[in-house]
This record gives C-alpha cells, sequence and structure tokens, in this order.
C-alpha cells in the first residue's frame, strides 16, 4: 500500500488521504473508513491516478455526493475517488456541459439562470452529475435519458472515451456504467429556451412538492428501493404495516414509508437489517420482491 500512495503523492493536483471516515460524505450519515481516498482537482489528475491504480489488485470506488451509496460500518478497504473537486459547468447555446463532481442543484441553477429549461425535475435531487448519469436519475415525469447528449469517460484501460446516448443504455435507474468499469467524466445535456422566471416557478413548485412529502429534514438514501413494476414502493410497505418501524437508529419514515431514515444514531447494519425486514414483510403480504435502489459499499 506503501508504494501505491508514494506513486499517487507524486500526481500534481491530487489530494491523497488515508482512513478517512466515509459517513463524512454520504447522505445517510453513515459508514467507517476509507484506506485510501483520493481527491482530483482537476481531470488531467484523474487520469493518472487511474494509471497508477488499474494494473494493481486493489479494488476502488468513484464516489460523488454520496446520495445513493451506504457505506458499511466497518469501511472500504480499498481506494475511494471523491470527485466533489470536478464541478466545472460550462454553458454553450441550448447546451450545458458539466464535470462529474458538479451538483444536480448548481447545474440545474445555471440552466435556470440561462433561460434553458428541461432539467427542472432534477433541481431537488441530491447528488452529483456522475451520480445521476450513473444511476439514469430520475423525478416528476422526467430523467436523464430525456436530456443527455453524450458522456466522458474513463474506459478500463485508462483511457478517454466519448459515449453517444445510443451507447449508454439507459433505462429506469440504470445505465452501461452499471456493467463496464468505467469513470464517468462529464456530460453533454441538451435543454431548451424557456422563460427564465417561468423556469424557476417550475423548481420552487417541484422542490415544494418534495419538502411537503419527503423527509429532508434527516438523513438518508433517497427513496431506498427501485418502483416495482405497476406498483408504488410507499403503499407496499404500508399494507405491510411497516411505516413507522424501526430497527436501532434507522426508521421507516412517518412521512413517506419509501424512504428509510437516519434518525440520528443509526448504524449501517441497523439501515441493511431495516431493509431485509421491509422486504420480507412485503413479500409475505403482496408478493412483490423490492430491490434496493442505494448501491451498498464496504463491510458491514
Amino acid at each position: 500500500m506503501k508504494k501505491i500512495i508514494d506513486k499517487l503523492n507524486k500526481i500534481d493536483n491530487l489530494n491523497v488521504e488515508e482512513d478517512v471516515l466515509l459517513k463524512n460524505y454520504t447522505t445517510f450519515q453513515v459508514g467507517g473508513p476509507a484506506d485510501i481516498f483520493l481527491t482530483p482537482k482537476n481531470e488531467n489528475a484523474l487520469l493518472e491516478l487511474i494509471k497508477v491504480i488499474q494494473n494493481i489488485n486493489t479494488p476502488y470506488f468513484v464516489l460523488g455526493e454520496g446520495s445513493n451509496v451506504i457505506v458499511g460500518d466497518k469501511g472500504y478497504r480499498g481506494i475511494i475517488i471523491y470527485t466533489g473537486e470536478l464541478d466545472e459547468v460550462l454553458v454553450n447555446e441550448n447546451n450545458i456541459k458539466a464535470q462529474s463532481g458538479a451538483t444536480l442543484k448548481y447545474i440545474t441553477k445555471k440552466a435556470q439562470e440561462n433561460s434553458l429549461a428541461g432539467m427542472e425535475f432534477a433541481s431537488g435531487i441530491p447528488g452529483s452529475l456522475g451520480g445521476a448519469v450513473f444511476m439514469n436519475a430520475g423525478a416528476y415525469g422526467g430523467e436523464m435519458n430525456d436530456i443527455i447528449v453524450n458522456v466522458s469517460a474513463v474506459n478500463n484501460k485508462g483511457k478517454k472515451v466519448i459515449l453517444d446516448k445510443e451507447e449508454l443504455e439507459l433505462s429506469y435507474r440504470n445505465s452501461i456504467f452499471q456493467e463496464k468499469n468505467y469513470i464517468i467524466l462529464d456530460a453533454t445535456m441538451e435543454l431548451n429556451y424557456g422563460d427564465k422566471d417561468q423556469i424557476k416557478e417550475r423548481m420552487d413548485v417541484l422542490n415544494q412538492k418534495r419538502q411537503n412529502k419527503q423527509p429532508l429534514e434527516y438523513p438518508s438514501a433517497g427513496s431506498s428501493f427501485k418502483r416495482p413494476e405497476n406498483h408504488y414502493t410507499g403503499p407496499l410497505i404500508e399494507k405491510a404495516k411497516m411505516k413507522g418501524y424501526q430497527i436501532g437508529g434507522a426508521q421507516v419514515s412517518e412521512k413517506h414509508a419509501g424512504f428509510i431514515i437516519n434518525k440520528g444514531d443509526a448504524t449501517a447494519q441497523d439501515i441493511l437489517n431495516l431493509i431485509k425486514k421491509i422486504q420480507k414483510e412485503v413479500y409475505e403480504i403482496s408478493g412483490v420482491k423490492l430491490k434496493p435502489e442505494p448501491k451498498f459499499l464496504g463491510k458491514f
């Protein structure tokens, strides 16, 4: 490990840290330490670090805002690549090109300021662009698939490639990046010209809906389960009498049963146990197999 760290420390514009607590980088606020935590300050630093780590037998994971991940209490035995400082956003006519670490909140604000419509659905989604592309994030009838033109990424040979929309295989909460070991660098989105005030009003309306219906006052990873075909998750969980159910510090939200929240002292194991309990109860009552939406990372 020391040899790897020595090589990484020689890369310009790369911050190298050890034993960094991941609970400080996830919206659920749970998770133990990562062995190595890398923060590239520009794209070149990211490309260089990939060259160092691609041929070693050490796992790595790319982390943005940490809004759709549950990290185990024992942490992650490997390398975390944190994209939080890769956040440049460029507007060119009705196109926006943004780096993977830029937050959806910031990108949608830039769109509104430039009178560009079509991304309002994403204004309240917590998370970075990289995670949104990875998951084909969506809300209120819109999803990334509606606006993506292409994505730049690093392939498993360490080379930069550009994937057109058709190559991304975007579907419900899914993309090609969940199958291929590629790292998303940036994405270009095509929007429509609109009225700046009307766009802001639309964003405000959707964000108010989100605040009214979702337990935003507590740490969570957003929707806990993918929506099953022909069903809605919340009603299924309510039917199983799980609304408000609590294990340790993890609770099924009393505001929206589709959310598991951290009441303040939850462990990752509490959350995992609650997910399994919900799956069991829902299946016994409704015969529906719920699939978790967040990604599980590390040792529990």
